[in-house]
This record gives structure tokens, sequence and C-alpha cells, in this order.
């Protein structure tokens, strides 16, 4: 069982309101003791009303009635979006309100994927420089729909500034951080660029047709062996 699956089964299991050992748990869910403490750390710290302790058993403080949702990328966008709306406010308790519900997020996000490279952020990634790289996101899209090159100037820490050619192949979301997979005509290589660091930002009206070693396909396929 994934682990965003074990979230959600422990959270259904604990929405009776009664004292649960977490032993118990452990072998309804078919994970260790260590594993199931984990995970209640996990839900905790994610701001969902439990409480308890390891040895005596944990049980739900207030209702959850807010039903699982299934989001789209375009639909995480904007949901980002507005957290860093919202976060930019003067209401204390608003933007402690938009921290916490993105971190939220950021607890039950689908692992069934490649973890992007150390240090990008996660959830402890500000929204300020989150929130510049929003401006890219919409042609991005676009030029991977019409598959067009895209000119992009590009900066990373401890490195100079780059002019670069690519094609863009996806797009992805990491907990607050957007990348873009993409074929980079400067390397000649596969490239993941971080969305908020690019600097600026021209789809060009060339287009780009799927060659064999070039493709999504292939990348993924690289990132798999």
């Amino acid at each position: 069982m994934r682990r965003t699956d074990r979230l959600f089964e422990l959270i259904q299991i604990l929405r009776d309101g009664r004292l649960h050992r977490g032993a118990d748990m452990a072998e309804q869910l078919g994970v260790s003791l260590r594993t199931l403490y984990r995970d209640m750390d996990t839900l905790v710290a994610s701001g969902i009303p439990v409480e308890g302790e390891r040895g005596l058993g944990y049980m739900m403080t207030a209702p959850i009635t807010l039903p699982p949702l299934n989001l789209t990328l375009t639909e995480l966008e904007a949901l980002h979006l507005g957290l860093a709306v919202v976060s930019k406010a003067a209401d204390e308790e608003l933007k402690a309100a938009a921290a916490s519900l993105s971190d939220k997020v950021d607890a039950v996000l689908p692992e069934d994927r490649a973890a992007p490279a150390s240090g990008w952020g996660f959830a402890v990634y500000p929204f300020a420089e989150a929130a510049r790289g929003f401006v890219h996101m919409a042609p991005l899209r676009a030029a991977i729909r019409s598959r067009r090159k895209v000119e992009i100037t590009y900066s990373a820490p401890d490195a100079p500034e780059t002019r670069r050619t690519i094609r863009p192949l996806q797009m992805e979301y990491w907990g607050r951080v957007w990348t873009v997979t993409t074929w980079c005509e400067l390397r000649n290589d596969f490239r993941v660029f971080r969305v908020d660091r690019i600097q600026m930002l021209d789809v060009s009206f060339d287009t780009f047709e799927e060659e064999p070693g070039k493709t999504l396909g292939d990348y993924l396929d690289q990132v798999d062996s």
C-alpha cells in the first residue's frame, strides 16, 4: 500500500473519535509499528486534529468532512497561486492558514514518480519565490501542447545565468515547486528546470517534431533505467 493510501486509511480509522492503539492500526494496515508512528507524525504535522502518543494510542479530536480530491496539475497550479496570494495578506490568521493548507497538500502528494533532485525545498519552500514562476506557467503549457520551442534565460544558485533553447515536454509539481522537463539544445540532453528560476521566457514560432532519443518517453525510460 502506498503511503498516500495509508494516510487516507488512517484518517478513516480515526474518524469514529475513539482511542485506537498504534499496534492495532499497524496490524490492520499491514505495516510495522515504526512505520505507523511515522505516518501518525505526518498526520499530526500536516494539521489533522489527532491527539495521542506512542504506547497509549491516538484519537481524532474534531470531525473531518472534506472528501478526498483528485486534482489535475492545472487545478494544483490554481490552488497554489491562490495560496501564494493569501500568504501575502496582512491578516496573520489567513497567512497561517495558507501555510497549513499547503503543508497538508504536500503531505499527501502521490509518491509513484521519481524523486526530484535534492534541495528543491518541498514544504519549506517560500511562497514568495514560488509565486515568481506562475507568470511562466500558461505559456509553458501552451508550448507543450503546440510543440513549440521556447527561449529561456535561466538562473541557478552558484551558476552563471544562461540563455537556452528548450523543447518543453512536461510540467510537474513537487510540493510548492514546479518544474518543466525539457530537451535542452544548449546541452544536447534532457534537463529539468525549476519554473521559478526562469528569469525570461519567449515562446518561439519554431515547432519541433518528436525525434528518437529526445521524447518524453525517452526521458522516462532514462529515469527508470
